[in-house]
């Protein structure tokens, strides 16, 4: 059977982080934080976070080898209606609102260029597109997601290059701390914020998702992980100095399209609509790659649930071809009908705890001794784990206070799979 290779897994990783988050959050960031120190702090704390629950998701991919990601970590190390809850959370939540904010975000570029277009038609016309791709077979998946991730990446790195030495009126910003900074980094306006930048490296997990149509998971899943997080963590922080940099604070504060904004800003209207059509090329890749990813949680859920068998269907090709179109449905719901910003809090909130109980499993999987003799072992553990709990802790109570609505309605769509669990739950099914 077809693998996906070592290069797919990283291509899959960087495409699902790259893309609608580092383009957009950090008009949100300005509107409360100035500080060109702490704004970076912001995405190097981010960054470190995300390395260490992928430092930690190695070691439970690689002891637990089964495809469906926090399905699978949680179902095996706590309860299967844990695991339940968790793959409910991935299908309605977890990809398809992030395929529907990367969609809408490529709409918002494309139309800075074709303004004639509806976003809305844009968005739908690209996820249609990506959906057929992704029922091929996984040979044409996993090309065209290393291609179109490979541009990704070139392309993020001329722009920055372009910005540098291109530009007009650069701001010279300093990132030497001032006073008065470490009263924001302790705020619990640096504390929303960092949930923003967490939504942007969302995705560092998404290589779990395939482990069992991994090319040797146990040897390539955490070269996979750290070095696709690793990666993203360095283009981030070069992007976001890129944008400060180049514009003052005011021209992209609270703006959403930031990339067009700086490309209009630094080299005139042309060029931001020339980087309005790069840019939405970018997201190509990011779509695609959950599109591909998200799905297979689809298929370990019907495969262990009877009421959910149709979900598990695989074309000739091995391809969860009922999963994939499940999941497209639901983000032309989100497309259709959802504010791009209640999405992002709604989603993050709710994707944060899921991680939060896969990073604790660790603690879990080695008191079960679930471990597999030679497989990878956490680096710094336990103070990798400890560092991403007390992070995400800190981020999701201060949303649940400040941003209420979005935080209840995240606990409702757990509450709600649960109670799906109990009806669903079939003492004859298979529960691994």
């Amino acid at each position: 059977m077809e693998k996906f290779s070592k290069s797919t897994g990283i291509a899959i990783i960087v495409a699902n982080m790259v893309g609608t988050g580092v383009f957009t959050s950090l008009g949100f960031q300005l509107l409360g934080i100035q500080s060109y120190f702490v704004l970076m702090m912001l995405w190097f704390i981010g960054g470190l976070t995300a390395l260490c629950g992928a430092l930690t998701y190695a070691e439970l991919g690689a002891n637990l080898p089964r495809s469906g990601g926090e399905y699978n970590f949680l179902g095996r190390l706590y309860h299967p209606c844990a695991g339940f809850i968790s793959g409910w959370v991935s299908a309605t939540v977890g990809f398809a609102a992030p395929v529907a904010l990367a969609s809408m975000t490529f709409a918002a570029y494309l139309s800075a260029v074709f303004p004639e277009i509806p976003r809305t038609l844009s968005a739908c016309s690209l996820l249609a597109i990506l959906t057929v791709i992704h029922c091929v077979s996984r040979q044409t998946s996993g090309k065209f997601q290393q291609t179109f991730t490979a541009l990704k990446v070139a392309l993020i790195l001329i722009f920055c290059f372009i910005i540098f030495f291109w530009g007009s009126s650069p701001q010279n910003i300093s990132l030497v701390p001032k006073l008065g900074d470490e009263n924001i980094l302790f705020s619990g306006v640096f504390a929303i914020s960092l949930i923003y930048v967490n939504y942007a490296y969302t995705g560092w997990n998404a290589v779990t998702y395939v482990i069992s149509e991994l090319d040797e998971p146990q040897r390539n899943l955490p070269i996979v992980l750290f070095v696709g997080t690793l990666l993203v963590m360095l283009i981030y922080l070069l992007l976001n100095f890129t944008f400060l940099n180049a514009v003052p604070i005011k021209i992209i504060e609270g703006e959403l399209e930031i990339g067009v904004i700086v490309a209009n800003y630094a080299l005139g209207n042309h060029a931001g609509k020339a980087m309005g059509a790069i840019l939405a090329v970018l997201l190509v890749s990011t779509v695609s790659a959950m599109t591909m990813a998200g799905p297979r949680v689809l298929q370990v859920i019907g495969e262990d649930f009877k009421p959910f068998r149709s979900l598990s269907r695989v074309n000739s090709h091995g391809i969860p071809t009922i999963a994939i179109m499940f999941q497209s449905s639901l983000a032309f719901l989100f497309i259709i009908s959802s504010t791009f910003e209640s999405v992002l809090v709604f989603s993050s909130f709710v994707l944060g705890i899921n991680t939060l109980f896969s990073v604790a499993g660790i603690f879990i999987l080695r008191q079960k001794k679930l471990s597999i003799e030679g497989a990878y072992r956490t680096v710094a553990y336990p103070l990798a784990p400890i560092i991403y709990l007390m992070v995400t802790v800190w981020t999701l109570g201060y949303v649940l206070v400040s941003r209420p609505d979005e935080a209840w309605a995240g606990l409702g769509i757990i509450f709600l799979g649960g109670i799906i669990y109990g009806f669903s739950k079939n003492r004859d099914s298979e529960i691994i």
